[in-house]
């Protein structure tokens, strides 16, 4: 891309116009029309990115066992999801008060139990486990689902079982063996108010999509089941100023995670289970959670979906800066069991470039708008569903 005016006429591009391109086109009379238009095209794949330096694996963010109001066993849960949905990782993330009536999950014959079979199930390289429980967590997040690094966690109770303070809040925010993950944040029962809460009590990740509830933004056309509040949603937190990536779970209580479940209520948007994709070195809870704290992973509704997000080399997930007079480059590609309907690239919460049945792109952008700049992608497959990035932030500097 060397026309001297480009960034004066325009604040994107992509390699189809690059001179080496445009030489190409207008090459004048050629012997084999077909190879040279080969070649033409071909011209795009050298902008391409070197493959992922990550491996790509899928899995379970949010399930429930009859550990406290899910339907299965914990052996159940976890074969279901390594032997039938095929998913390389999982966690149980069952209610910490234990289901209403029965003993809380921090009573010794409970999370014992949850611990053993973590470790029980857990094999490295081939299906990891990760420790979890979910706390309600009023008032600043009321669904919130804690994720430990490894399998020897404690659950900690606060001032007041069910509530959270701020101190309480600020702990587990600086602890780097956790993760702090919100759901159901668009909802007035069970949600949060991002327009609120102040960004340093903001955690990395949040919940975008669980069965019959997707919190991208207000009113989304795959909330299924209930309504939505101002200030619960991933745009209303990144407007904030929130570096928040996403992960999507099933929230499913019948032993159905990984596969389509429409009697339980969810409705026809609903149906779908949520899967959470990562990158990461390899499958061990030590990679699987050192790639969800660094916000190396995406959130889709069902099947199977690749998104490899990258701008300038760096992964979904990275904060970097350069010069405010420097090219991004954007690339994206998504594949999925599916026929791919739309890939929108999202600019500071709005939608910038739409491309209709087109998996694969390098886009220039050559405008930076804010002092920090926010990029996500967000995939639609002709069946009906959606897959979401983390975010890249990008800080232009003055040259």
């Amino acid at each position: 891309m060397k026309h001297p005016e480009r960034k004066e006429a325009r604040r994107y591009d992509m390699p189809g116009r690059c001179r080496k391109f445009t030489d190409m086109v207008y090459s004048g009379p050629h012997p084999d029309r077909k190879a040279l238009l080969k070649q033409v095209f071909a011209v795009e794949e050298e902008f391409y990115p070197t493959k992922p330096e990550y491996n790509l694996y899928f899995g379970e963010m949010h399930g429930h066992t009859d550990m406290s109001d899910g339907h299965v066993s914990m052996d159940q849960y976890f074969t279901n999801i390594r032997d039938n949905a095929k998913l390389d990782f999982a966690a149980i993330t069952d209610h910490d008060h234990g289901g209403v009536g029965n003993a809380e999950l921090w009573a010794p014959e409970k999370w014992k139990v949850i611990q053993s079979k973590v470790r029980e199930y857990y094999q490295p390289g081939k299906f990891t486990t990760i420790l979890a429980y979910e706390r309600d967590s009023y008032p600043w997040y009321n669904n919130l689902v804690i994720y430990f690094g490894h399998h020897d966690g404690e659950i900690v109770r606060g001032e007041h079982d069910g509530d959270i303070t701020r101190k309480e809040l600020e702990y587990f925010l600086h602890r780097e063996d956790v993760l702090l993950i919100p759901h159901d944040t668009y909802s007035l029962s069970a949600g949060c108010d991002f327009l609120s809460i102040p960004v340093e009590l903001m955690p990395t990740l949040m919940e975008i999509y669980s069965r019959g509830d997707a919190a991208e933004y207000f009113n989304h056309p795959m909330l299924a089941r209930n309504g939505c509040c101002e200030g619960g949603t991933w745009q209303d937190a990144l407007k904030r100023g929130a570096r928040m990536g996403v992960i999507a779970g099933s929230d499913d209580h019948c032993g159905l995670n990984g596969f389509a479940n429409t009697d339980y209520g969810y409705g026809p948007l609903g149906k779908f289970p949520g899967i959470t994709g990562v990158w990461a070195e390899q499958n061990t809870v030590e990679s699987i959670f050192s790639a969800l704290k660094a916000r190396r992973c995406y959130g889709f509704t069902g099947g199977r979906m690749k998104l490899d997000f990258r701008i300038n080399g760096h992964y979904m997930g990275e904060e970097f800066s350069l010069p405010k007079d420097e090219d991004r480059t954007v690339w994206f590609d998504f594949e999925a069991d599916a026929p791919v309907d739309s890939v929108t690239l999202v600019k500071n919460c709005r939608d910038y470039i739409l491309l209709k049945d087109q998996a694969r792109q390098v886009i220039f952008d050559y405008r930076a708008e804010q002092e920090t700049d926010c990029y996500y992608i967000r995939a639609i497959t002709k069946d009906g569903r959606w897959c979401w990035s983390s975010p890249i932030w990008v800080t232009g500097l003055e040259s």
